[in-house]
Formats: structure tokens, C-alpha cells, sequence
């Protein structure tokens, strides 16, 4: 059996992106209308060993949520392969799948559904995963009503709770009041301290990254520019960005 929990074969992303035109001419002249092309992930190509924790760094427009949401299955290659080996995966973002006209007791089920999870087994989770979110009564209000606290707390314990075998967090890593940080923190440290589990952390809190990764991995421009020891990597970023300013 491999030890690879995933792997990422040169991978390219681009985005298709409408130039600015007026309504009018959209209407008149509707070939004419001009695409723009944005090639987020450039041939990127990397292998995460079962039960290590990877952390990514890069500025903003980086690749870095791209190419998470790639492996997550939100996006398809234009180009290379992704390959899970079988492995269930699981994406914690804000803004990535809950249906807003939904109540949040609904989505706890869409959201297990589509993670694979049976109807039987959300079901014996569904309790927990409320009393976690420490959403009361708002549980049975639509999303679109959430606040991003709101919206965030539940997005974490239905990951927090339904367990994957790999974990993808795209920097909502703690979320709420102090105290449901450290909650979500502690839980956080219990998914990763399971040696079969494997997690994928994008983040601008270096701090963070330092204290639960492995590996880190510095993207830039759509590409991988560095990967290594954290702490080297980590330095090397932040020497670059006070020179890039």
C-alpha cells in the first residue's frame, strides 16, 4: 500500500475572465467581446506522504486557494492529474459549500453527503457538530442569514467532526470569540496528532505554520518557488516579501 496520501502531476489552472465591454456593444457585437486568461497554477507538481501536515505561504493571487480547491475536486486540471490513491478528502474554506438558501441543519447534511459520508452516519454525527458550532437556534435559520463568524463556525465543526482522511484548511484555521479559537485549535491539534491523517494548511500566520507543519511549501506566481523545513522556508518568504515589499 502507498505511503503517498496524494500527488499533484504538473498541474495547470487558468481562469477565464470577460474584458470590460458595454451592454450595448455586448448585444451588437457579441464575438467580439474579448476573453482574458489567468493562469493561476503553472505546472505545479508535488507528493504528500500520509499523515504529514504541509503548509502553504505566498502572497495574495500566489495559486495557493486554487490549487487547494483543485485537490478538494472544486476545480478541474486544464492540464496534469490530481490522484487521491482512494483517500476521502475534505476542504475547509469560507464561501466553498453551503447552499445559502439552506439552514445550517440542512447543510451539515449536504456537506456530508457530498464529503461521502451515508445519511446514516451524518445523522449519529449531527448532534455533535451543533453543540460544537455553538450556533443554538440560528442551527434551523437559513446560511444566508449567518454572520462570517457564524458561517465559519459551523464550516469548521462539520470538518472538525466528520473526519476525512485528508483535511484541506484554507486559512480558517481558528474562527470566532477567543474561546472557540482555542476549542477549534485544540480539536484542530487532535485531527493532526492522528499519524493516518493527512493536512494540507494554507495561511498568512507564519506563526501558525511553524508550530503544526512538517513541510512547507512557498508558491509564487502560480508556481512552487521553494519547499522544505519550515523554518528555512519560512525565513527565506519573509525575506523576500520585506524586499518585494
Amino acid at each position: 500500500m502507498s505511503n503517498i496520501a496524494l500527488s499533484v502531476k504538473d498541474l495547470h489552472i487558468r481562469y477565464h475572465a470577460l474584458k470590460p465591454v458595454s451592454i450595448k456593444n455586448s448585444i451588437i457585437k457579441p464575438k467580439r467581446i474579448k476573453k482574458d486568461f489567468f493562469h493561476a497554477v503553472k505546472g505545479v507538481s508535488l507528493e504528500v506522504p500520509k499523515g504529514q501536515i504541509v503548509g502553504i505561504v505566498g502572497k495574495n493571487g500566489s495559486g495557493k486557494s486554487t490549487l487547494l480547491r483543485a485537490i478538494a475536486g472544486v476545480f478541474s486540471p486544464d492540464e496534469g492529474s490530481i490522484d487521491l490513491y482512494g483517500n476521502s478528502v475534505s476542504l475547509l474554506s469560507i464561501g466553498v459549500g453551503f447552499q445559502s438558501m439552506l439552514t445550517g441543519y440542512q447543510n451539515i447534511f449536504l456537506s456530508g453527503l457530498l464529503l461521502g459520508f451515508t445519511e446514516e452516519q451524518i445523522r449519529s454525527k449531527v448532534k455533535e457538530i451543533i453543540e460544537f458550532s455553538e450556533l443554538g437556534r440560528f442551527i434551523y435559520k437559513p446560511v444566508k442569514t449567518y454572520s462570517s463568524g457564524m458561517y465559519s463556525k459551523l464550516a469548521f465543526s462539520i470538518t472538525a467532526i466528520l473526519e476525512t482522511d485528508i483535511l484541506l484548511i484554507d486559512e480558517v484555521l481558528s474562527v470566532g470569540d477567543a474561546a472557540f479559537k482555542q476549542k477549534s485549535y485544540n480539536r484542530m491539534r487532535t485531527l493532526i496528532d492522528d499519524e493516518n491523517r493527512t493536512v494540507v494548511i494554507v495561511s498568512h500566520s507564519n506563526k501558525t505554520l511553524l508550530d503544526l507543519c512538517d513541510t512547507i511549501i512557498w508558491m509564487h506566481n502560480g508556481k512552487i518557488k521553494m519547499k522544505g523545513d519550515p523554518t528555512e522556508v519560512i525565513d527565506s518568504y519573509k525575506k523576500f516579501m520585506k524586499v518585494k515589499g
